[in-house]
């Protein structure tokens, strides 16, 4: 992939995940930024398995929506930012190891990060116990991940899609 189409990858994933976000916040309001997220578009996460390309789209994307988000904290915009940015570095990491082809331990990544750093956040602005918010923030990202991230990276793999931006990714 040359270096144009690792940009525009990347500006497709970031414009998607704040599109998705958004639309959902309007839908549902409030589920994109309570102690217990479920924020649909970080199933797309799981694009790092397959592009480097992917792991700043999706790290501007979170950046662009917590910065223009009027219920986010001061400081998602950092804080969720980074969570994203180690998360996604992780996932294409961990991307060999799977059990049943299923890259598990990388499904993860999301609620580690997320709960230990956007649960510190939580912790920070709104008090209660960090393993509390950390928690409520891990069980979001795993609901979120092992349900519609797995589903879409299913559906990436019996299509061929994951080789295809594997390939081109290099």
């Amino acid at each position: 992939m040359n270096n144009t189409r690792k940009i525009a990858y990347a500006g497709l994933l970031a414009a998607l995940y704040v599109a998705l976000t958004y639309a959902q916040n309007f839908l549902l309001p409030g589920t994109t930024s309570m102690a217990i997220q479920f924020r649909a578009s970080e199933a797309l996460c799981v694009m790092a398995f397959y592009s480097p390309s992917a792991i700043w789209g999706l790290t501007v994307g979170c950046l662009l929506f917590n910065i223009s988000n009027a219920g986010a904290l001061p400081l998602d915009w950092l804080v969720g930012t980074l969570a994203t940015f180690l998360a996604t570095g992780a996932m294409y990491l961990t991307r060999k190891i799977t059990l049943k082809n299923i890259p598990f331990l990388g499904l993860l990544m999301p609620a580690i990060f997320n709960a230990l750093l956007v649960g510190w956040e939580l912790t920070f602005y709104i008090g209660d116990a960090f393993w509390l918010n950390a928690l409520y923030v891990a069980l979001g990202e795993l609901g979120v991940l092992l349900v519609l991230g797995t589903i879409l990276h299913v559906v990436m793999t019996q299509r061929g899609l994951d080789k295809k931006l594997s390939a081109s990714a290099r």
